[in-house]
């Protein structure tokens, strides 16, 4: 039969439907996650009975001794690690952009962080500005922004935590359940004898492999989110003084300028009225044609 798989033991041959591997793999995917949790309930039963006999050891031995061992247990277990995302957003009004954004790089770089993006353009061509994506360590990043808030006039200034513990702890309990599922497809491959049974197991391996990577590359972007603070700082220089009044009093291009658009804006009015008029003038350049063919025939048959 074409839907069954031979497996040999040392016993003999023994028949196993290629359905039966894929409803095995299927079964023991759904049920990674409680056989992890047993598993290790099962190993802290295991580790009971030595650590009673333990206990009772140390019940016997002398009283300093056993009053060390208490306080030994009874110490506070340290607190499970806090993943948090961090950005910021700083406008700053600065005299030299240029060395606004120098001073920037390397606070960073000094707190151990580095530059992830810079533009620099000039405006109006009379000054500069300058627009920088910082990546700091979390611990640096207060005294960090501390420090770029003060390089110049703070203008604008925002923050941002987002809490991701649980995220982090559920994709690293996912990736440990997919990667046991992953090795015990490969087992049921190792098994499989039949050619229709191992293309079936390949592309259930394939599926599995592909969220395994899809898992790992989520645990990359929060480990270096929340490794790496983000600042992003925007470093404008003030307008000048002649800048402000060439925008106050308007001169004899801006005047020419005007006296431009408002012909030009004329112009298109004037076409558009043409535009609208044109099928009347031409209705009527017709009839007034037939109108004089009739008059000239008329005329010519009374003489």
């Amino acid at each position: 039969m074409q839907g069954t798989s031979f497996i040999r033991t040392g016993r003999g041959r023994r028949t196993v439907p290629a359905a039966v591997l894929l409803a095995a793999v299927l079964a023991l995917s759904g049920c990674g996650a409680a056989s992890d949790a047993s598993d290790s309930k099962a190993d802290r039963g295991s580790a009971a009975a030595p650590q009673r006999q333990a206990d009772a050891a140390a019940g016997k031995a002398e009283e300093p001794a056993a009053g060390s061992a208490r306080t030994e247990r009874q110490k506070t277990p340290k607190p499970a690690a806090v993943h948090v995302i961090r950005t910021a957003s700083l406008s700053v009004e600065v005299k030299d952009a240029s060395k606004a954004a120098a001073h920037a790089r390397a606070t960073a770089q000094d707190a151990g962080g580095l530059v992830e993006k810079e533009t620099t353009e000039r405006v109006d061509g009379t000054r500069d500005t300058s627009h920088l994506v910082l990546r700091v360590p979390q611990d640096a990043y207060d005294e960090v922004l501390r420090d770029l808030s003060g390089a110049g006039k703070l203008v604008s200034r925002t923050s941002a935590a987002k809490d991701v513990t649980d995220q982090v702890v559920d994709t690293d309990s996912r990736i440990a359940t997919q990667r046991a599922s992953v090795a015990r497809v490969r087992k049921l491959m190792e098994r499989a004898e039949k050619l229709a049974d191992v293309v079936t197991l390949e592309g259930e391996l394939s599926s599995r492999q592909a969220n395994l990577e899809s898992l790992l590359a989520e645990q990359a972007s929060l480990k270096d989110r929340t490794t790496l603070a983000t600042i992003t700082l925007d470093l404008v220089e003030p307008e000048t003084a002649a800048a402000a009044a060439d925008d106050d009093d308007p001169g004899f291009t801006d005047a020419l300028a005007g006296g431009w658009h408002a012909f030009v804006t004329m112009l298109r009015w004037l076409a558009m009225a043409v535009g609208a008029a044109a099928p009347f003038l031409a209705v009527a350049a017709v009839l007034a044609l037939l109108w004089r063919l009739l008059r000239r025939r008329r005329g010519a048959k009374g003489e």
